[in-house]
């Protein structure tokens, strides 16, 4: 594995991170502002459902809540255990063993120097 290819996955890595974490924002803001119009639209057609309503906009608000925490989650995953590079350096130790750029880049990575 080179240098080129780890610096490449890792620009891959962080740009599809910044992606998930716009996307869980954009998101978030776009189901929140749907949820609390629908609710107020609800409370003004019959304001006697109002606290049926209100129940129901902080239930769905909590769920709507749990979407950037678990993009949050994947994003951490990613960013500190990629599992593309343990993949592609499995897959280079496997096509070729005897290659001496993947044997000093398995070193580097077992943590010897």
């Amino acid at each position: 594995m080179t240098t080129d290819m780890m610096t490449t996955i890792y620009a891959y890595t962080a740009l599809g991170i910044g992606i998930m974490l716009a996307a869980a924002g954009l998101g978030s803001a776009i189901g929140w502002g749907l949820i609390c119009s629908k609710a107020l639209e609800g409370i003004a057609r019959q304001p006697e459902l109002r606290p049926l309503l209100m129940t129901n906009l902080f239930i769905f608000a909590g769920l709507m809540e749990s979407f950037p925490f678990i993009m949050i989650a994947f994003a951490m995953w990613f960013l500190y255990a990629n599992p593309v590079i343990g993949s592609l350096h499995s897959a280079l130790m496997a096509s070729a063993p005897h290659v001496p750029a993947v044997a000093a880049s398995q070193t580097h990575i077992a943590g010897g120097h």
